[in-house]
């Protein structure tokens, strides 16, 4: 049978849910492992990798599910929330590839003051540095997190801060970001299509003057 029949629609749906799966188990174990080996100490970002994991897992197991049972209600609640994922991933990808270094300090600023200060010490010591960004309108907090900065620099030499070793690396660290949301954004698209394509399409094997 030619492609862009049943059987070749069917196959390529579900072997695009494969790959989902694989990713969400990919998140999931990357996660338990930063955790594991004390890489990542705060509980809201590991939830929050693993919620993301899961969340992929569950999409693509009724994706699947519905390719294989050629069932129009899992397949038509699978295309809604792929779409959906679509909107979001594409705007924060174009987001992250059109991010200037004021928008990027100003990003780094809020996430530095939601987060615990134990993950902002591991930051310190993994990175060698100590503070964020010493700035006029956040210079109280800075010295506190100077003073309270466990890295192995204050030891020997002035410490530099950690917002400056982040942006060295952050337009870089951003495009890449922005490249991999794009690249999985078209094909959340693709799987969308496939999924209405396929939900359209006949079962030759089902009765042939059955609707669907």
């Amino acid at each position: 049978m030619v492609c862009g029949g049943f059987t070749c629609s069917k196959n390529a749906l579900c072997s695009l849910n494969v790959v989902y799966m694989l990713v969400g188990l990919l998140l999931i174990g990357v996660a338990a492992w930063g955790k594991g080996f004390g890489l990542v100490s705060s509980i809201h970002i590991i939830g929050g990798v693993i919620a993301v994991g899961f969340f992929l897992l569950l999409i693509a197991i009724v994706g699947l599910i519905g390719a294989i049972h050629h069932h129009q209600v899992m397949l038509f609640f699978y295309m809604v929330v792929l779409f959906i994922v679509f909107l979001f991933q594409f705007g924060v990808s174009c987001s992250c590839l059109a991010m200037n270094r004021g928008q990027q300090e100003a990003l780094l600023n809020s996430t530095w003051g939601m987060l615990e200060n134990k993950t902002k010490t591991d930051l310190e010591s993994q990175l060698n540095c100590c503070g964020l960004l010493n700035v006029t309108d956040s210079r109280p907090q800075f010295e506190l997190d100077v003073h309270n900065c466990p890295a192995s620099c204050k030891k020997t030499t002035v410490c530099n801060s950690c917002g400056d070793r982040m942006l060295n690396h952050a337009s870089e660290a951003l495009k890449i970001l922005g490249g991999v949301g794009l690249f999985f954004s078209f094909t959340e698209i693709l799987g969308v299509w496939l999924a209405v394509r396929y939900r359209n399409q006949k079962d030759p094997r089902a009765n042939p003057s059955a609707f669907l």
